[in-house]
């Protein structure tokens, strides 16, 4: 396994990891397949350059996806959002995610970031395991946080501070 740092010109790479998650897991995100298949290159590159991606790879194919965006808002640039989590669902229980997470989380705390937050679906009980195990606490839910085909489905926000 390795990991990456996606840079502006990995976005097709990005593209293709990012559209596998959203095609294989779309109750888990607040984005559609439909939405980012429409976006022209420029648009890739761009969100490539203004968040942090990491992606893992086996064999050169990648099969795992996360993000740190941070708060763009001076008050709150001490804060950041994981997002864009994925990984094939074959290479689960392998370490993928949790190495992700400390690169994400190690650029965090060079950025000066304190805290990072993210949103689970509540239908998601292993992910929310995940996030605990790793140190992150429950600080509320997001009644109807989503829609998944019609569904209202709850979102757990949660945190963990990096200081």
């Amino acid at each position: 396994m390795t990991l990456k740092l996606l840079d502006a010109d990995d976005f097709e790479i990005f593209k293709r990891i990012r559209l596998e998650a959203l095609r294989a897991a779309p109750e888990a995100f607040a984005s559609s397949a439909a939405e980012w298949e429409q976006l022209p290159d420029e648009e890739w590159r761009r969100r490539l350059t203004n968040n942090l991606v990491v992606v893992s790879f086996r064999s050169g194919e990648p099969v795992g996806i996360m993000g740190l965006m941070r708060q763009p808002a001076s008050r709150m640039a001490h804060r950041a959002t994981i997002v864009m989590v994925y990984l094939r669902g074959s290479e689960r229980g392998g370490g993928y995610a949790v190495k992700m997470l400390n690169l994400l989380l190690d650029h965090a705390r060079a950025l000066g970031i304190r805290q990072v937050e993210l949103a689970v679906s509540a239908e998601n009980p292993a992910a929310i395991r995940f996030y605990q195990r790793e140190g992150f606490h429950d600080i509320g839910c997001i009644p109807a946080g989503f829609l998944h085909e019609g569904r209202e489905i709850d979102e757990i926000m949660m945190a963990r501070r990096l200081t």
